[in-house]
């Protein structure tokens, strides 16, 4: 499941990934809050936390996530996940070597400072 995160600044979309994500996840509630916040600010600051192994995302929910990065691939100023999972903190962090934008990997306690850097760039 993702739901979306209260209390962010609003030129942030944040999400948080628990349990099972599928197409449906990615459809419903990310797909339209990216595009009401690229629509609002013109550009895309994005958060994911994830509270789940990413084998718990269904090959459909990978689609719909390569989708929201085609679909606005010029959009993307700052991406971070926040996960304790080395691996993906580190894949992220390459990640920006060969996408537009920024992407970050951060560690769980460091949710704050994430959100704060998808933000502002500080």
């Amino acid at each position: 499941m993702i739901t979306i995160m209260k209390d962010v600044p609003a030129n942030v979309a944040a999400f948080t990934a628990s349990g099972e994500v599928t197409k449906e996840d990615f459809a419903n509630t990310v797909m339209p809050h990216v595009k009401a916040i690229v629509d609002l600010h013109g550009e895309l600051n994005y958060v994911l936390k994830l509270d789940t192994d990413v084998s718990n995302f269904t090959a459909g929910a990978w689609m719909q996530d390569a989708l929201l990065g085609i679909k606005n691939i010029t959009k993307w100023n700052r991406a971070a996940i926040v996960t304790d999972k080395e691996g993906i903190q580190r894949f992220t962090d390459i990640f920006s070597k060969v996408m537009p934008g920024e992407f970050r990997g951060y560690d769980r306690a460091d949710l704050d400072t994430a959100i704060r850097w998808a933000s502002t760039g500080k």
